[in-house]
């Protein structure tokens, strides 16, 4: 037998289903921090954030491969500045060897020139980072947009030898600078062949010291256009990240003021159902 509910009793029974309903909304927005989690909640505003975010998790995922980038460049401009100061100290055993008289000490100081200059191509063979080392004549690739292929960037040692683009590697002999060979030197008893030997050695030297300069500006340029689109994409990830929240983040300050003013309205509503049931209580004492 169906049971039948006076309409004050049923208008209290749905006044608290809602506000249960209500108080339950709430608390899921309070325990998520969302105010949309679901697309049954708002599909706009969900699968708009969702493609917000997901932009965001992709620009993020280029983040590491910029970082690495910087390692890279500055690793090869470290080594740039070591092959720098090699060459630097060759120059100045060169110069030495110029101002001496003594034949055998000039191939004493050469000897010493051409132990310096093979510490310059070891240095540069080390200045590797993570496999790949530019001055070494490796290629680094980045991009800088998932969705652009035109937002990319190839960094690569680009003067070696006699300007040659593209080289396989900044070693001594590429920049431009020989070893002494024996004799190199030092003079004949009626020839100068030792004088002119240093001088061309000299000139090589001042030459490559320039040539790695140009490669330390290009290097530092790259690393400048690389940390710049780094420092844009951490803003952008920020903005998108924001933008997602804007449309599904909760007011958890609104909520928390909402849920207890919920639960007020449901004790006087359970205070209203009482007082209901007792009033059809004494209607039916009544007909008794």
């Amino acid at each position: 037998m169906p049971v039948s509910l006076s309409s004050g009793v049923r208008d209290t029974l749905v006044t608290i289903q809602q506000t249960v309903a209500e108080a339950t909304l709430s608390q899921t927005r309070l325990a998520t921090g969302n105010k949309v989690n679901t697309a049954l909640d708002n599909p706009m505003s969900y699968f708009a954030a969702a493609s917000l975010n997901q932009r965001a998790d992709d620009l993020s995922g280029l983040q590491d491969n910029m970082q690495q980038a910087v390692r890279t460049i500055t690793a090869a401009s470290t080594g740039i500045d070591g092959m720098t100061k090699l060459l630097q100290t060759a120059q100045g055993i060169a110069t030495s060897a110029a101002a001496e008289s003594d034949q055998s000490r000039r191939a004493t100081l050469a000897t010493q020139f051409n132990t310096v200059l093979s510490q310059v191509d070891e240095l540069m063979k080390n200045s590797g980072y993570n496999g790949v080392n530019l001055l070494n004549g490796d290629k680094l690739s980045l991009s800088f947009d998932p969705k652009a292929t035109t937002s990319t960037m190839v960094i690569q040692s680009s003067t070696g030898s006699a300007g040659v683009a593209g080289s396989l590697g900044l070693t001594a002999s590429r920049l431009g600078v020989a070893t002494a060979a024996n004799s190199t030197w030092t003079n004949g008893a009626s020839d100068t062949v030792g004088d002119a030997g240093i001088k061309t050695t000299l000139t090589a030297l001042s030459t490559a010291i320039s040539t790695l300069r140009i490669e330390a500006s290009g290097l530092g340029s790259s690393q400048t256009i690389v940390s710049a689109r780094q420092a844009f994409t951490t803003s952008m990830v920020n903005t998108l990240k924001a933008g997602a929240g804007d449309l599904t983040l909760a007011d958890l300050n609104e909520e928390g003021a909402k849920l207890s003013s919920l639960n007020t309205r449901g004790q006087i509503a359970q205070t209203a159902l009482s007082l209901a049931t007792q009033r059809d209580q004494q209607v039916l004492q009544l007909l008794r």
